[in-house]
């Protein structure tokens, strides 16, 4: 079963969506799956747009709720995109599913990896972390401020111009968030780091830089033939089905 509703986020209104298996018991864990930043033209306000799906396949397979929210900018929620928004978000939606009683869990997919580890490294109710083609170098990721400011507003994540920051405020803001200085926060809580081999956007070698960071304290799962779109393949599915089952 998949409920929608909508949330509040510093004056944005995001899209949230929890699943729930109508054939498994509720075991009091919870997911929450955080999407990327697509730099592609159009193709940000649809970077949530296969999660909901797997979140209602994931809570099917493992019993877990799985709650996948839009940030701003995305989807149908209002606002614009920055780094900092983005975290406010996901900050919002933990608060909204946070019961007290459940322990939860984030899986990030490309820069929503980055943003779930950061969130981790600050936040000690989430007890683990899946990261999936997240890059660990966020200054090589962005580029050039100019290149990263244009990638933003072509990808359509801008809901009022006004509000977006300027190139250079846009990526020290980006930058202010460092997953190798987060992943080391987080052990002894549990982590996954997944990763394509084929990736071209984030290079296999970042994956292997985060496990460093972490004191190779986490799993890590290389698949073989996969690119940086992993949200729908059947290889990542199946990787963090198994996470899921171990984590109980």
């Amino acid at each position: 079963m998949l409920a929608h509703e909508q949330i509040k986020s510093e004056g944005s209104v995001l899209d949230l969506r929890i699943a729930t298996s109508s054939a498994r018991p509720d075991i009091g864990h919870l997911l929450v799956l955080v999407h990327g930043l697509p730099r592609a033209l159009g193709m940000g306000r649809q970077a949530a747009g296969l999660l909901p799906e797997l979140a209602e396949h994931l809570a099917n397979e493992s019993g877990w709720i799985v709650a996948t929210g839009t940030f701003s900018g995305v989807g149908g929620s209002t606002g614009t995109f920055s780094a900092t928004k983005w975290r406010s978000d996901l900050n919002a939606i933990i608060d909204r599913v946070d019961a007290g009683d459940q322990k939860i869990s984030l899986a990030g997919f490309g820069f929503g990896g980055a943003l779930a580890l950061a969130t981790a490294a600050s936040d000690e109710r989430v007890r683990g972390v899946a990261s999936f083609a997240a890059p660990a170098h966020l200054d090589q990721w962005t580029s050039s401020a100019e290149d990263f400011h244009h990638a933003v507003q072509v990808a359509g994540v801008v809901g009022n111009k006004k509000d977006l920051l300027s190139p250079e405020e846009l990526r020290h803001d980006v930058l202010a968030i460092d997953p190798l200085v987060s992943i080391a926060k987080i052990p002894p809580r549990r982590l996954l780091i997944g990763h394509g081999a084929d990736d071209l956007e984030v290079p296999i070698s970042d994956a292997r830089d985060l496990l460093a960071a972490a004191d190779g304290r986490a799993e890590l799962r290389i698949i073989q033939g996969a690119g940086h779109q992993l949200r729908a393949d059947p290889r990542m599915v199946a990787t963090l089905l198994g996470w899921l089952d171990r984590h109980r």
